[in-house]
């Protein structure tokens, strides 16, 4: 008994000691950062208000934190709200979606979209899968797909390895596409056995010389990858229209850097443009050669901008031929997404998809090209209604990059250009990697496309059409100023039937 008091007593002086060493060691601190506040002159309020000021950047710092989990309300934050965010974590995830007592989304603000529900629709039987769609019929070798909702670009390096490898292997259990992003063709990509599409940025990364420009030898390389169905040419970006990518220098590991023929540890910044193309001539050109090279179609990724782009390109078309137009065009919009990018080019540059898609169908309805050229829908579609409104539109196919880093298990903790993600998604050190199990998270990549199509597929039958595809603008109505909706066939009319009416 007396050798257990003495123990006590001896942990209990042990313990006073190190308090009065915290105390101690805390009012050194505190010292010390008041003289540095004091004495520095970068920070007007750390200088006036020293040791207290510096509460504020850590408050600054939290609040971001505090406002997602505990002050916003389901449907108000932003890029995506809570509400967007929960039914992607349990798609993913594969369980109960459905929801009591009513919707909390408000169907009032101008711009909401709902859809016009069929009165007699056709019974569950009569539901079909996607129907097939061939790109690129002037290519040696065509692309024949049924997926109607893909991966969007985002490059090994933007990206980690186990991120890069859980896309792969889930794209290949949902029988769906995933693009490379402009970081050139990696292992990793391959492994899944998915099939892929291999976006060349204007950095060309995979497939350039080391001065620059088109290395033939590495272009037949990559299509001779059976996988590899297509190619994409990126012109711009959502984020960052007019801007090439960003690959800041941390993230440039030697693996990288050999991939997109870098310089290790160097930020790797892509041209604003691809140089051998400063017209829709030469646009049509470098299509041709990447098409002639690998003799798989070519399409190219752009954020409608600029009033007359896509009709001076389709006047060009009509010129050469049907056969010279890009086989595929990636609609981007500007609330598109990035790693790294300007606030003033996220904030302020490019169309929004809810205008530019419905134009660029129409530019090349009106020209005849609709059939020819096909259409992929890209930005910020990650939900039901938002992929369902864009078949509304007249897209072919739907591509999400940020839906699928949300399944992934992205928190929105806008971390992605620091290599400090906590989710291991956008990091490569490989501490954070540690939590992101490649085998569990592809699963839960193809759970959420599967479960994507089968809600898309719901909504198009309760509108009475068995396919997405079928959906029609006629099946959306969007709410105007005044409070009232218009079918979205009022807002855009057929412009092939304007054009053969003239």
């Amino acid at each position: 008994m007396t050798q257990i008091s003495s123990t006590v007593l001896a942990l209990l002086e042990i313990l006073s000691y190190a308090f009065i060493f915290a105390i101690g060691a805390g009012l050194l601190w505190l010292i010390a950062v008041y003289i540095s506040d004091k004495t520095q002159t970068a920070s007007t309020l750390r200088r006036n208000y020293p040791v207290i000021a510096r509460f504020r950047y850590l408050f600054e710092h939290l609040g971001e934190f505090f406002r997602q989990y505990f002050f916003a309300l389901d449907r108000e934050e932003m890029p995506f709200n809570r509400a967007e965010r929960s039914w992607i974590y349990r798609a993913a995830k594969n369980v109960d979606s459905t929801v009591a007592f009513g919707s909390t989304r408000d169907l009032r603000p101008a711009g909401t979209v709902y859809f016009a529900n069929a009165p007699f629709p056709d019974l569950e039987q009569g539901t079909i899968p996607p129907a097939a769609v061939t790109i690129g019929p002037y290519a040696r070798t065509p692309y024949t797909t049924a997926s109607i909702f893909n991966i969007s670009g985002m490059s090994f390096g933007a990206i980690s390895v186990p991120a890069v490898r859980a896309l792969s292997h889930g794209a290949a259990k949902a029988g769906i596409w995933l693009n490379t992003g402009e970081g050139g063709l990696s292992p990793y990509h391959l492994e899944g056995g998915c099939d892929v599409v291999f976006q060349i940025g204007t950095g060309k990364f995979g497939v350039r010389k080391p001065e620059g420009g088109f290395d033939e030898t590495k272009l037949r390389a990559a299509a001779a990858h059976e996988t590899v169905r297509m190619f994409e040419l990126k012109l711009s970006q959502g984020a960052k229209p007019g801007k090439g990518g960003i690959l800041p220098g941390a993230k440039v590991t030697e693996e990288i850097a050999a991939i997109r023929g870098l310089t290790p540890g160097e930020d790797a910044i892509s041209p604003n443009r691809h140089p051998e193309a400063s017209n829709a001539g030469e646009l049509l050109d470098m299509i041709a050669y990447v098409r002639e090279v690998t003799g798989k179609p070519v399409g190219f990724k752009a954020v409608l901008g600029a009033h007359g782009f896509l009709d001076g390109l389709c006047r060009e078309i009509l010129s050469r031929g049907a056969e010279s137009a890009p086989d595929f065009i990636t609609i981007d919009s500007a609330d598109g997404g990035t790693g790294a990018a300007p606030m003033s080019l996220i904030d302020n540059m490019g169309m929004p998809l809810r205008e530019s898609l419905p134009k660029a169908v129409d530019v090349l309805s009106g020209h005849g090209l609709r059939d020819r050229i096909k259409v992929c829908a890209s930005g910020k579609l990650v939900n039901p209604s938002e992929v369902a409104w864009a078949f509304c539109a007249g897209a072919d196919f739907v591509v999400s990059a940020r839906g699928f880093m949300f399944a992934l298990g992205c928190i929105q903790a806008l971390q992605c250009n620091k290599n400090t993600c906590p989710t291991g998604i956008t990091t490569h050190n490989p501490k954070l990697q540690f939590g992101l199990d490649p085998t569990d998270k592809a699963v839960r990549v193809a759970s959420y496309a599967k479960n994507m199509i089968k809600e898309v597929t719901t909504l198009a039958h309760s509108c009475g059409v068995t396919d997405p595809r079928q959906l029609q603008r006629c099946h959306a109505r969007i709410v105007q100023d005044n409070g009232r909706s218009v079918s979205m066939a009022e807002l855009y009319p057929d412009q092939a039937r304007q054009h053969a009416a003239q």
